[in-house]
């Protein structure tokens, strides 16, 4: 008798599914980001156009630039300095400038002239900027408005450092308040200790020159450290930031820029832009 062989039941196959394309691989997709791409950069082509014009040399008083008027700042620059035309245009320098033809300094991007001048005076409890005594007086010469700033050693004593900036900054009629310029933290104290020390340096600089001290500070150290705790000063702003076209109501003056180029200076510049008149700048000096 034949034994019957059983059959295995069929194996059930699973529908193969087609994989769907996802829609920003493929064509369309392709397509889209081009097209946004491409309106992101005439935006930013648009609002920039002034200065994208100026730089290309398209934009002079003579429709040609020469080869000085070449050596301009970024794009940038040349729009926020067309956009604050009613404000003051400056500058700071230091012995990085190397030495100065003050009588070729009066002009930034050739087109806005120069109201004021920051110069480096102190460093720390011991050091003189080796160029301040020249800019100092090639600065007054020249019918600039001038101010000295002091650069803070935040480990060393902070009376000796006032000391040293009294010593050799002597300030006239119609020169700027000191500056206090704080950028480091400390290394071997508190917050809190680096603060006492900044006041007790800005007390004895107000009670010598009978003039309370401008702060000058990035705007992350200013908001983070100083802004709360130090009411009732003034302060410089650092902030050089491309898209950061608005000055604050709180920056008595903002450092928008270390890259600018300078007729009579080697190098490249800070620029500065007070946030007042003229006549408010002139209130603001020594008098």
């Amino acid at each position: 008798m034949r034994k019957s062989i059983a059959r295995k039941p069929p194996v059930k196959r699973k529908p193969v599914s087609k994989k769907k394309t996802s829609f920003w691989k493929g064509n369309k997709g392709s397509f889209i980001l081009g097209i946004l791409f491409t309106v992101l950069l005439l935006t930013i082509c648009y609002h920039y156009r002034n200065g994208l014009v100026y730089y290309l040399g398209l934009k002079s008083d003579n429709n040609k630039l020469s080869n000085e008027d070449k050596r301009i700042a970024d794009v940038r620059n040349y729009q926020i300095l067309t956009k604050y035309q009613d404000k003051v245009v400056g500058i700071d320098v230091s012995q990085y400038q190397g030495k100065i033809d003050w009588d070729n300094v009066k002009n930034i991007e050739n087109t806005f002239p120069i109201g004021f001048v920051f110069i480096r005076a102190t460093v720390g409890k011991d050091k003189l900027d080796s160029q301040f005594e020249k800019n100092w007086l090639g600065a007054k010469k020249n019918g600039i408005t001038r101010g000295a700033y002091h650069y803070y050693r935040p480990n060393e004593n902070s009376l000796e450092q006032a000391e040293l900036f009294i010593k050799n900054v002597k300030l006239q009629k119609g020169d700027l308040p000191p500056v206090l310029d704080i950028e480091r933290l400390p290394e071997n104290q508190s917050i809190d200790s680096l603060k006492v020390g900044l006041r007790r340096w800005l007390k004895k600089i107000d009670a010598h020159y009978k003039v309370k001290p401008i702060i000058y500070t990035g705007e992350h150290y200013y908001q983070d450290f100083l802004k709360n705790e130090f009411t009732g000063y003034t302060f410089w702003i650092a902030n050089y930031n491309f898209f950061v076209e608005d000055m604050k109501e709180d920056w008595l003056f903002w450092q928008f820029t270390e890259k600018s180029s300078i007729q009579g200076i080697k190098g490249n510049v800070d620029v500065n832009i007070y946030n007042g008149s003229p006549k408010m700048l002139g209130y603001l000096t020594l008098n």
